[in-house]
């Protein structure tokens, strides 16, 4: 697990470049998804012909869910920056990952393993959960996964704390994800602040984390 050479990730130029595509991705999908709605519903009206129900119903539908999701793109950049801003980048070569087959974790859900920051041999689980940018990772953290994939994420970059949040790329880095701790994915382990220092916790919330007050931490 070789650290990087930055004091956070935020200090490196090209997090902040990944960050900034990250930004204008969320700007141009805000802009992009209406028209596209909008565009097919004048479409469909001006037509008039009933047939076109079912041409233009899926794109529509799409595009509208869009429109309201990218509010969440939106969210999760800022989150991402309050994350690198915090934590360091660190390197993970080949974490222990794959599509389901965990308890509480449905069958199409990614997941990845870290280790516990202050107790190094236990192993953290983290998932990501159902989202468009998702599809690219469960594509390639799969068994059956080609090779030629599995290789683009054999390196795993990671800014955060396995027990509560962090952001996750490939080498650069690239594909940034914000990827949140769920207790009910590791029976046993404390997650949710309970167990973890003073100073961890003061750091995730830093980092814009909800987590315990540190006085009522460890009982």
């Amino acid at each position: 697990m070789p650290a990087m050479r930055h004091p956070t990730a935020w200090d490196d130029p090209a997090t902040r470049r990944a960050w900034t595509k990250l930004l204008i991705s969320a700007a141009f999908g805000q802009l992009l998804w209406p028209a596209v709605w909008l565009g097919l519903l004048a479409w469909y009206v001006s037509m008039s012909i009933t047939w076109t129900l079912w041409l233009f119903f899926v794109p529509m539908a799409y595009a509208f869910y869009r429109t309201f999701l990218q509010w969440a793109y939106w969210r999760g950049a800022f989150r991402t920056r309050r994350l690198l801003r915090q934590y360091p980048w660190h390197v993970y070569e080949a974490p222990e990952s794959g599509i389901g087959n965990l308890p509480g974790v449905g069958n199409g859900y990614a997941w990845l393993r870290f280790p516990n920051p202050e107790v190094p041999d236990q192993q953290v689980t983290m998932v990501m959960h159902s989202h468009v940018r998702s599809i690219w990772w469960g594509g390639r953290l799969g068994k059956r996964a080609k090779d030629e994939r599995k290789a683009q994420v054999r390196e795993i970059w990671f800014a955060g704390d396995p027990r509560f949040a962090a952001v996750i790329a490939v080498s650069g880095p690239r594909r940034l994800y914000v990827i949140h701790q769920r207790p009910s994915y590791n029976p046993g382990i404390p997650v949710d602040g309970h167990g973890a220092g003073s100073q961890a916790l003061e750091l995730a919330r830093r980092a814009g984390v909800r987590v315990p007050d540190p006085d009522s931490v460890g009982s």
